[in-house]
């Protein structure tokens, strides 16, 4: 696995990252007040809940967006499409680092979620997110079915037609085959450390407006 890549390697950055990662005693508030903001899965939704599989470069920042969406009851971070089983971040070759969303179907639905998949990560570059290079980062969705996978490829034809990022959409389809949760230290990253790393955001409104 290539880990990620940081190309401000000054000692003012370094320093940085160790304010915000260290384990100083406003960290520990800000990891309490983190799992205070953890949303509790809503079980009374649990009926209509569905699940959408989704990679696009580091998962704490997906994770970051995509817990605060309507209609999104929880997400973790974890694994998928790769070689080897029970992998680990240290170890899983193949392996995506991916998002697994559980959603309210009567509040969202999948094309929902891909419309946002496709403004907060650039799909138009192979194997690389920001800083991050190596097929972990790769633009995927893991489709379920052949529904799901019909609808993936309406999206990314809205998306490519937009023309509102430069260059086509690499985005690979894959069949889902198993999801791996992450260790418990990747899972709420950036509610855990508020100033982390990520290179994902909101670049645009929905690919959707102008289609429905």
């Amino acid at each position: 696995m290539k880990m990620k890549i940081f190309s401000l390697l000054s000692p003012f950055f370094l320093l940085v990252t160790f304010v915000a990662c260290g384990t100083t005693d406003s960290n520990q508030k800000a990891k309490q007040e983190a799992n205070n903001q953890i949303k509790p899965l809503a079980t009374k939704n649990l009926k209509n809940a569905k699940r959408a599989y989704i990679a696009g470069g580091c998962f704490w920042g997906m994770e970051e967006l995509f817990r605060k969406q309507k209609g999104v009851l929880d997400t973790e971070v974890g694994y998928i499409g790769g070689d080897n089983q029970n992998p680990t971040y240290d170890n899983h070759p193949g392996h995506a680092e991916a998002l697994e969303i559980t959603y309210d179907s009567t509040a969202t639905n999948f094309r929902e979620i891909l419309d946002y998949f496709y403004r907060i990560h650039n799909p138009t570059t192979v194997d690389r997110q920001g800083n991050d290079r190596g097929s972990s980062y790769r633009s995927a969705i893991f489709y379920q079915n052949e529904a799901e996978k019909k609808i993936a490829q309406e999206v990314i034809g809205i998306v490519d037609q937009s023309k509102r990022w430069d260059g086509k959409v690499v985005t690979k389809l894959e069949p889902y085959v198993k999801f791996w949760p992450a260790e418990e230290e990747h899972q709420d990253y950036l509610l855990k450390h508020p100033n982390g790393y990520t290179c994902h955001y909101e670049r645009f409104g929905s690919f959707l407006d102008r289609k429905e």
